[in-house]
């Protein structure tokens, strides 16, 4: 009879054993042997020294994989009149902001159109990779 006080009693123990050594495998502060987080580097991230090679790589395959999503080559048209309709958006889009400019805060209206010029430029920038290509 008394035999059955000790399975309830040795479950409860077990139970407690492994919760605690869960906790311990999942404390990210403890590591097994003498070492730390200190010398892990992240190649994706970091382009320094002995890993420029490894960083250009994947740099390298991030591009190729990208250019295999957009078919630079099969929708260059469509590519180049997206890009031609956005031009003529942002010139309508800073036309009026010329109009409506606000002289209580004339600056908001200059960064406005300051911003629309630099998406201008970036425009261009990507037509001429288009082309490129």
């Amino acid at each position: 009879m008394t035999e059955f006080y000790y399975i309830p009693l040795f479950i409860m123990i077990s139970f407690i054993i492994y919760l605690i050594f869960r906790s311990f495998h999942s404390n990210p502060m403890l590591i097994e042997g003498m070492t730390d987080n200190s010398n892990k580097k992240d190649v994706s991230k970091n382009g320094i020294a002995e890993n420029a090679a490894t960083y250009a790589a994947a740099l390298k395959a991030s591009t190729i994989k990208n250019q295999d999503e957009v078919l630079i080559t099969k929708y260059r048209s469509e590519y180049e009149t997206a890009i031609l309709n956005l031009d003529d958006l942002i010139n309508v889009l800073m036309l009026k902001t010329a109009l409506t400019f606000n002289e209580e805060n004339p600056m908001d209206s200059v960064d406005k159109l300051s911003k629309m010029q630099q998406a201008k430029v970036a425009l261009n920038s990507i037509m001429k990779f288009v082309d490129s290509q």
